[in-house]
């Protein structure tokens, strides 16, 4: 069993602007796939119509759920998140288990989706930093990296 000292989610917390930040690093990774296609398409000879074919979306898929799945479970942080030094923990700060993360990116996020955001924007008005996902899980996403004791 883990043990966290010192660990306080109102100080650690990660700044609103870094994790809407985060999120935008994200969504590039996702649109990386198809947009890079068109460009690359277009540069080599597509004169008519570029499309994006199923094969592409099939691998935007895979780029999605690598992202904002497998990386959160094994490593508690998405791409945007490695990029920016920010992690998902629970509020007593050790590691998230696979149900908490599935919970939250699957789930909160499915439900975040059909606030239109607003699940989001939570984060912005209250002193925790924690989205509408974040309660969800019982998590928390804070800066910075653990010290062993």
């Amino acid at each position: 069993m883990e043990t966290v000292v010192g660990f306080s989610p109102e100080r650690l917390k990660a700044p609103f602007i870094l994790r809407c930040a985060a999120f935008s690093i994200d969504y590039m990774v996702l649109l990386a796939v198809p947009v890079g296609w068109l460009i690359v398409a277009r540069f080599l000879g597509g004169s008519g119509a570029v499309t994006v074919g199923s094969s592409i979306w099939g691998i935007s898929l895979i780029v999605f759920l690598l992202n904002f799945v497998a990386l959160p479970l094994f490593r508690g942080k998405t791409f945007g998140k490695m990029l920016l030094g920010l992690t998902i923990v629970n509020v007593d700060g050790t590691r998230v288990g696979p149900g908490g993360m599935i919970r939250r990116n699957v789930f909160g996020y499915f439900l975040t989706a059909l606030t239109l955001g607003i699940g989001f924007l939570i984060s912005a008005a209250n002193t925790s930093g924690r989205t509408l996902h974040d309660y969800i899980a019982g998590t928390v996403v804070v800066r910075g990296r653990r010290t062993r004791v």
